[in-house]
């Protein structure tokens, strides 16, 4: 039996509010959607989130508004199974939301109000650092602080304890801050805003991967949406094949990616694997409406494994 790898989640729980409709409206305009659907997201907890289904225990360290938001937020986690002690509840500021707009194609775009999510900073890292020393994996976003992203990488590699960050939303960043990080995870859009170079193909990938890879970074990650993705290392880069599925809404994939790929890794499964299972869980993701309500548990995703890599 795999062993059970225990992950902490440092990073955001917003409330997404998705909108499905046939086009998005002009400037001054007012169009009628398709339909509407509420439900918790935010980076962060949708990575715990995938990584619990996945089988991981999981703690969230995170910050949630005074609104009604709030501690429907922490209730959702501890329904889940994440552990919630270091998810804290903020006066005078609100939670953080996400206004989703998915197009008929799948694509979507996203607003995000950071709201409570800004207000993680380093002192909440070490308020939590027995816990943190004690995991397989942190797992990091850019939808809280900079500064508590890169305090928390620099724990983790004091610590001997692998660290993911996932920089999105995409904003400059000091590079340097991360060097020596295990494993950075950017999707298309997002490694294109920090190297500024283009990413429209797998090639293209694995040359802006190898430029953060002489950046200092240990791993890069790039997720290509259908194209699956490309793992680069000091070892190689290599491209690594999607699994067709009849996708319906890409929100929150590229989460899912994160949050099993972290599971994968911490079972001991080869790092090449870790990534091509990845890459199905992100793609089940997308068969389905939002973002967690639309993640497979384990035991539906071990199925779909065992039936589709075959032909991997």
């Amino acid at each position: 039996m795999a062993k059970r790898p225990r992950i902490a989640v440092i990073g955001s729980a917003n409330i997404d509010l998705t909108t499905f409709s046939d086009r998005f409206p002009k400037a001054g305009e007012t169009i009628f959607g398709q339909k509407f659907d509420l439900g918790f997201g935010g980076k962060g907890a949708n990575q715990a989130v995938a990584a619990r289904l996945c089988g991981a225990e999981v703690f969230m360290i995170a910050r949630v508004g005074s609104d009604l938001f709030g501690p429907a937020t922490i209730q959702n986690f501890q329904k889940q199974g994440i552990d919630t002690t270091h998810v804290k509840q903020i006066g005078g500021v609100s939670s953080g939301v996400a206004p989703i707009f998915v197009e008929p194609d799948g694509q979507n775009r996203i607003f995000v109000v950071k709201g409570a999510n800004d207000l993680l900073k380093p002192a909440d890292v070490d308020a939590a650092a027995d816990l943190l020393k004690t995991v397989d994996c942190i797992v990091l976003q850019f939808e809280i602080p900079l500064e508590t992203v890169y305090y928390t990488v620099t724990f983790a590699r004091k610590n001997g304890i692998r660290c993911i960050v996932n920089p999105a939303p995409a904003q400059p960043i000091e590079i340097s801050a991360l060097a020596g990080l295990d494993y950075f995870i950017p999707n298309e859009s997002e490694a294109e805003a920090i190297t500024k170079m283009p990413v429209r193909s797998p090639e293209d990938a694995k040359k802006c991967a190898e430029k953060l890879l002489a950046n200092g970074l240990s791993g890069v990650i790039l997720t290509l949406g259908s194209n699956g993705s490309v793992l680069a290392s000091r070892n190689g880069i290599e491209h690594m094949p999607a699994f067709p599925v009849k996708s319906i809404d890409s929100t929150g994939a590229g989460d899912a990616f994160i949050g099993s790929f972290a599971v994968f890794l911490g079972e001991g499964l080869p790092e090449r694997e870790a990534v091509l299972r990845a890459n199905l869980y992100a793609g089940l993701s997308t068969t389905g409406v939002g973002t967690q309500k639309s993640f497979y548990d384990r035991a539906r995703y071990d199925a779909q494994w065992a039936m589709r890599s075959k032909s991997q």
